[in-house]
């Protein structure tokens, strides 16, 4: 069975939802900025046909079921701040990964926490995931002290997991567990 739909996932500021043709206006502001796809596996984007190539490959990825692409969109305004990605959905471990980015200009304001709080809980509750996992540059402070503020452990360090940009480089593993979550309170 391939990982379910979302449809919408609402916090008090934020819808989580599916990413859509009409975000990448919106998309190319958080991913044309170097400073926030420093630690991203992909380049910095330079123009809308980059958002619409990424849009293409994400759609091809959701296509599998293994994956699903959201957006963060900010309820006052409609503003897509940033991205969720669920991804490597491995329905007989019951364990997916999870990626994320907010844009620079809605930094330090909770909205990832807010986020990936609800889409964690949407996670362990409704798809009945088992275990999430996260990779993060070690250089990525703020990334690194989110999961943890978020409940999730670090299990280790691979050194040199991957070549992003050219550069080899090391990678944080955080895990959090569905009874880790439930147990902490933390069921959005």
């Amino acid at each position: 069975m391939p990982l379910p739909a979302i449809t919408a996932i609402l916090t008090p500021r934020l819808t989580v939802r599916p990413v859509a043709g009409a975000d990448l206006d919106d998309l190319l502001e958080v991913n044309g900025d170097d400073a926030v796809t420093r630690f991203l596996p992909y380049k910095t984007w330079q123009s809308a046909e980059d958002g619409r190539a990424w849009l293409a490959r994400m759609e091809a990825l959701d296509a599998t079921g293994t994956s699903r692409q959201l957006v963060i969109e900010r309820n006052a305004d409609g503003k897509v701040v940033g991205t969720v990605l669920l991804f490597r959905f491995d329905e007989g471990s019951a364990r997916l990964e999870l990626g994320y980015v907010v844009g620079r200009a809605h930094w330090r304001q909770g909205y990832a926490a807010e986020a990936l709080l609800a889409v964690c809980g949407h996670a362990f509750g409704q798809l009945a995931v088992r275990r999430i996992e996260a990779e993060v540059n070690p250089g990525n402070a703020a990334s690194n002290a989110l999961l943890q503020s978020l409940g999730f452990v670090h299990e280790g360090m691979f050194r040199q997991r991957w070549i992003s940009k050219g550069v080899a480089t090391d990678t944080n593993i955080y895990g959090c567990l569905a009874h880790e979550w439930l147990r902490g309170n933390r069921a959005a």
